[in-house]
């Protein structure tokens, strides 16, 4: 069976669905909006979410289950030490380096540990290239499966199901609708379900313009949502 053929396998592409398809007949948003989809909404504002942290953090210190030490250090880890900022400089230097490229689309795991990106969670790491012929994006259909050694936390959006319903039924009107990313007909979408054994993430397409600049340059105009799939990279 070729690839683009799959519907649903975890840890499979899936792709060719019907772009006329809906959500259940419509699309099932409410009217609170929540970045970076430009025009999509979500149905839980960014202040319920942190209400309900908070609530949750109180009652566990309350109990004794967690210190504050312990908190603060996750938080801190996730802010400096672990992010998309690690993923860019894998996306710069596979643009930069050929053979550094051809090794991270064979083994992911191996190619990352060259930079010293690893540990928890980047076990079962797979890079996706995207070319001027396919465009990748990753979703977890299952709950939120997700690159974290490489990107850090998920977004918000890439929880909730109508993103992990919607982005498999009809992706290329999903991404022009809800992340303004207007993907060619000729072009082919590829949607790569991510799972607790396999974790893909996206090598966005270099931008025209940059052979100039230098990987740490390159580096820093990589984002989050380009490595997920939603977005492209831009010139600066």
């Amino acid at each position: 069976m070729e690839r683009k053929r799959f519907i649903w396998i975890s840890g499979r592409a899936i792709s060719n669905m019907p772009l006329d398809s809906s959500f259940g007949g419509k699309d099932t948003m409410d009217d609170v909006a929540v970045p970076p989809p430009v025009s999509g909404t979500y149905p839980v504002p960014e202040s319920d979410i942190a209400a309900r942290v908070q609530a949750l953090e109180s009652i566990l210190l309350e109990k004794g289950l967690l210190s504050s030490d312990a908190i603060d250090k996750v938080v801190e880890t996730y802010e400096k030490d672990i992010g998309p900022m690690l993923g860019a400089k894998v996306v710069a230097r596979t643009w930069t380096n050929p053979a550094f490229r051809a090794r991270l689309l064979e083994n992911a795991v191996a190619a990352c540990k060259e930079l010293g990106i690893g540990g928890a969670q980047g076990e079962h790491l797979v890079a996706i290239e995207n070319t001027d012929k396919v465009h990748n994006v990753i979703v977890c259909t299952l709950c939120s499966c997700y690159p974290w050694t490489v990107l850090g936390l998920p977004p918000n959006w890439y929880k909730y199901p109508q993103y992990r319903s919607r982005i498999v039924i009809e992706p290329r009107k999903m991404l022009k609708e809800d992340f303004g990313l207007d993907i060619p007909d000729g072009k082919e979408i590829r949607v790569w379900d991510s799972s607790s054994e396999l974790r893909y993430f996206v090598i966005p397409e270099r931008p025209l313009g940059t052979e100039n600049l230098t990987e740490e340059e390159l580096a820093s105009i990589v984002t989050r949502e380009a490595m997920i799939g939603v977005a492209e990279v831009r010139k600066p």
